[in-house]
C-alpha cells in the first residue's frame, strides 16, 4: 500500500492508503482512475453546520444545533450486541433527548454534568423531540464554540459512501495539491479577477492559485471561499476553450486564401434594387457584415441564424449576386430536393431580368441532365448553382467559384461542406440555420466562425396563433379548419411517421403515427369535398415535386404530411396547421414546422395534439411551445429543459465534456473568457508568453485533437 509520503498525481486509486483493489474497482465506475483523477472529482454539494439554536425554537425535520449540558444519561442493554444509550441536553431554554444504537461506548465518554455540543435533525418521539445519532463535541465550561467543518457531498456508486470518498479525497488534496500545475500564475489571477468584477461578476481580491482552489473546492473554510474556488476553476476550463477556439479561426483565416470579393455603392443599390419589397434593418446591417467579411483575401466563414420568417434566403441571395458581379460563380446548397427547387425557382422569380444563368443539380435529375449541367458548371457558363448533396459527389468542378451558401447547416456534415472547397483558393462560406441556437452554445459550438443574426421580421406577416388541445377538441378543430378552408385559405396536417410495426404499438381509432392512415380517413370522413394531399419522404423526387407544386399553386386544400415539410416551404395562403403526436417532436422542430404557415398576411392557427400519456417534461416542452413564438426563447427555453449534452448530443458538438462549468448558468464568465482568449491571441497568436504557457498545454491536451490545432502545436 502506498504511504502519503509516496504519492504521486499518477498513482492508482487501488494503491491509495485505505482504498484497496475492491473500492478501487467501484470507484472505477465514478471515473477515478488516479489521484489526479480523486482531485478533480468535485463535491455536487456540501454539507453545511447546522446553526446553533434555542432548544424551545427546535422543528422537526429542520437541522439544527444545541450546546447544554448533559443532565442524564444512561445505557441499556436489551441482548448481547444491543444497546440503547440516552441522554438529556438541557439548557436554558429546554430539554433534549439524543439516543444512540449499538453504541455502548458513549456511556464512557459522554457523562452527566459534561458540557457538550450536539448537532443533528430533530424529530417527534411521543411528546418530544429527540435527535438520534446525532454528532457530538464535547466542551469546556468556557470554551468557545468551535467552528464545524463544511463536508463535500460527492456523486456516489454502489458499494461506496461518502465516508470513503472523503476520506480519500482528504489524502489526496493534503498530499498533492501543491504538485498541480499552475496555469494562471498571480499576476493573471490578478488581472483576471479585475476584468470579472468589471462585468459585474462578484469576486473578492485575486482568484486563487490551482493548489488554494482544490483545497477549498472539496474542504471548503466557508460558502465565499468555495464560490471563489468554483469560480476559478470555471473560468480557466472556459478560457480554455475559447483559446482553442480562437486558435482554430485565427489557423482557418492564416492557412487558406479566398478571392477578395469587393462591394462598391453601385453594386450594393443595383443588388437591393432588385428586391421587390424593403429590407429590414436586420437585413441590411448582415449584409454589410457579409460584405466586409467577402471583401478580405481570406475565406469568408459566417452563420447567420434567424428565427423563421426573417429573411435569410434574401441576405444569401445578396452576397451570392456580390460574388457574380466580382466574376465569380455562387452555390447554394439545401438539405432536401423540394427545398433546392423552391429556392430555384423563387430565385429564378428574383432574378429573371437579370443576365445571372442559374442552374439546378439534384439527385433525381437523370444522369444526362446532370453531365450536361455539370459541364456547363466547369466551363464557367453558370453563374449560380442551387442543388442537393448531389453538389459534393461526381465529376462536377467549378470554374471560378467564390461563394459557398449552405442552407439549413445543421443538416450536413463537416465533411460535405468541406467537400465544396477545391485546390489553393477556397471560395467564402456563408451557412445558415433556422434554428436559432442559444447565445452559450453559439460560442461554444461555433467558437470559431462568425455569428450574424436576423431577429427582426419582414412586415406584412400575419401573426400565428398556438394552441395546446386534447382529442375532445378534435371534431371542433376540424370544424375549424373547414372554416378555413371556406374561405379560400389552406391547411397542413403533419403526423410523425409514415407507418407503424403492428407489433409494437396498438391500434387506435385514429392511428397518428401513420401519415397514411391520418390521409385517408380525413379524406373520406373528415373533409370528403376537400381536396387532400398526401406528401411523404418515400414518394419520388417527381411526386414530391408535384404535390408541392399543387399545393403551392392552390390545387390542394389540406396537405397530409411527414416532417418533410419542415425545412423552408414557403405557401403564403397556408394558415392553419394541426400536429399529431406533438410529443415526439423537440421544440426547435415544432417551431420550424410552425413557421410553415402564417407567411402571408392572413393570422396563422397551430393546433397540436398527442397521442397516448406524456411525461412532465413532454407536457411542459409543449407548454412553452403553445405560449413561446419567439424562436430565440424557444432556443433558450429548450437549453433549460434539456441542457447541453442532450441539445447538441456529443457527435455533433465534437469537444470534450466540460468538467464544472455550465454553458447556460456560467454565459457571463464564458462572455468574459471570449474576451480575453481573443485579446491575448490578438497579442500573442502563439501564446508564447511565459504567463500563458502551461494554458497553451492544456489547450493543446484537451482540444488539440478535436479541432485539429497541429499547426500551433
Amino acid at each position: 500500500m502506498t504511504t502519503a509520503s509516496t504519492l504521486t498525481l499518477a498513482t492508482e486509486v487501488q494503491y491509495l492508503p485505505g482504498v484497496g483493489p475492491d473500492r478501487g474497482r467501484r470507484l472505477l465506475k465514478l471515473g477515478l482512475r488516479t489521484a489526479r483523477d480523486v482531485l478533480f472529482f468535485f463535491p455536487k454539494d456540501y454539507e453545511y453546520p447546522a446553526p446553533p439554536l434555542a432548544i424551545n425554537a427546535l422543528r422537526e425535520g429542520m437541522p439544527a444545533s444545541v450546546v447544554g449540558h448533559i443532565t442524564d444519561a444512561e445505557l441499556v442493554s436489551r441482548s448481547p450486541g444491543k444497546s440503547i444509550f440516552g441522554m438529556l441536553v438541557e439548557n436554558e431554554t429546554g430539554a433534549l433527548r439524543c439516543v444512540f444504537f449499538n453504541q455502548p461506548f458513549r456511556a464512557d465518554t459522554l457523562v452527566i454534568g459534561q458540557r457538550v455540543l450536539v448537532s443533528g435533525t430533530p424529530k417527534i418521539s411521543g411528546l418530544r423531540l429527540e435527535i438520534v445519532h446525532p454528532k457530538v463535541i464535547p466542551l469546556g465550561d468556557d470554551e468557545r464554540l468551535p467552528q464545524a467543518p463544511i463536508l463535500p457531498l460527492y456523486p456516489l456508486t454502489e458499494g461506496i459512501k461518502q465516508i470513503d470518498l472523503r476520506r480519500v479525497s482528504r489524502e489526496c488534496v493534503d498530499a498533492l495539491s501543491g504538485q498541480l500545475a499552475e496555469a494562471m500564475p498571480q499576476s493573471l489571477r490578478v488581472t483576471i479577477a479585475g476584468v470579472l468584477r468589471a462585468s459585474g461578476i462578484e469576486i473578492e481580491g485575486e482568484l486563487p492559485s490551482i493548489a488554494t482552489t482544490i483545497a477549498q473546492l472539496h474542504y471548503p473554510d466557508s460558502e465565499s471561499t468555495a464560490k471563489a474556488a468554483r469560480l476559478r476553476l470555471i473560468f480557466q476550463e472556459l478560457v480554455v476553450m475559447q483559446l482553442a477556439l480562437a486558435m482554430r479561426r485565427r489557423q482557418l483565416t492564416s492557412d487558406l486564401q479566398a478571392p477578395p470579393l469587393t462591394t462598391s455603392a453601385l453594386i450594393d443599390a443595383r443588388i437591393v434594387n432588385r428586391f421587390p419589397f424593403t429590407l429590414t434593418a436586420d437585413q441590411r446591417r448582415v449584409m454589410k457584415e457579409v460584405a466586409a467579411d467577402m471583401s478580405r483575401q481570406f475565406p469568408m466563414n459566417r452563420m447567420l441564424q434567424g428565427d423563421v420568417g426573417s429573411g435569410k434566403t434574401v441576405v444569401a441571395v445578396y452576397a451570392m449576386l456580390v460574388a457574380i458581379a466580382g466574376g465569380y460563380q455562387a452555390v447554394l446548397m439545401a438539405p432536401t430536393e423540394v427545398l433546392a427547387r423552391q429556392h430555384f425557382a423563387t430565385i429564378n422569380r428574383l432574378l429573371c431580368e437579370s443576365r445571372v444563368r442559374i442552374g439546378l443539380l439534384c439527385g433525381s435529375m437523370s444522369a444526362r441532365e446532370r453531365r450536361e449541367t455539370s459541364k456547363q458548371v466547369n466551363d464557367g457558363e453558370i453563374d449560380l448553382l442551387i442543388g442537393t448533396q448531389a453538389l459534393v459527389y461526381g465529376e462536377i468542378q467549378f470554374a471560378k467559384l467564390g461563394l459557398c451558401v449552405v442552407d439549413e447547416q445543421h443538416k450536413f456534415g463537416v465533411g460535405q461542406r468541406v467537400a465544396l472547397r477545391q485546390g489553393g483558393i477556397a471560395p467564402h462560406c456563408l451557412v445558415m440555420s433556422a434554428t436559432p441556437i442559444p447565445r452559450s452554445l453559439a460560442m461554444t459550438l461555433f467558437g470559431d466562425v462568425e455569428l450574424s443574426t436576423l431577429r427582426e421580421k419582414p412586415p406584412g406577416r400575419g401573426r400565428v396563433h398556438t394552441y395546446l388541445a386534447h382529442d375532445g377538441w378534435k371534431n371542433r378543430w376540424w370544424q375549424f379548419v373547414e372554416a378555413q378552408l371556406a374561405e379560400g385559405r389552406q391547411g397542413i396536417v403533419v403526423a410523425p411517421r409514415i407507418n407503424v410495426d403492428a407489433s409494437s404499438e396498438p391500434e387506435t381509432a385514429e392511428d397518428v403515427s401513420s401519415v397514411a392512415d391520418v390521409y385517408e380517413r380525413l379524406r373520406l370522413e373528415v373533409f370528403p369535398n376537400r381536396r387532400v394531399g398526401l406528401l411523404h419522404g418515400r414518394l419520388s423526387a417527381d411526386d414530391k415535386a408535384a404535390v408541392m407544386q399543387s399545393f403551392a399553386a392552390g390545387s390542394i386544400d389540406l396537405l397530409v404530411s411527414t416532417t418533410v415539410i419542415e425545412v423552408g416551404i414557403d405557401v403564403a395562403n397556408a394558415t392553419v396547421m394541426t400536429i399529431l403526436g406533438a410529443q415526439r417532436f423537440g421544440l426547435a422542430q415544432l417551431h420550424q414546422l410552425r413557421g410553415r404557415i402564417g407567411r402571408g398576411a392572413h393570422a396563422g392557427h397551430v393546433c397540436v395534439f398527442t397521442d397516448g400519456e406524456q411525461s412532465p417534461d413532454e407536457y411542459e416542452r409543449l407548454r412553452v411551445f403553445e405560449q413561446t413564438d419567439d424562436g430565440f426563447e424557444l432556443a433558450e427555453a429548450d437549453f433549460r429543459l434539456r441542457g447541453p449534452g442532450e441539445l447538441i448530443g456529443r457527435r455533433q458538438s465534437g469537444l470534450p465534456p466540460l468538467r464544472i462549468a455550465d454553458l447556460q448558468r456560467d454565459i457571463h464568465i464564458l462572455q468574459v473568457a471570449r474576451s480575453i482568449a481573443q485579446s491575448q491571441l490578438d497579442d500573442d497568436p502563439e501564446l508564447m508568453d511565459t504567463e500563458w504557457a502551461e494554458l497553451r498545454l492544456q489547450v493543446m491536451r484537451r482540444y488539440g485533437k478535436q479541432l485539429s490545432l497541429g499547426g500551433v502545436a
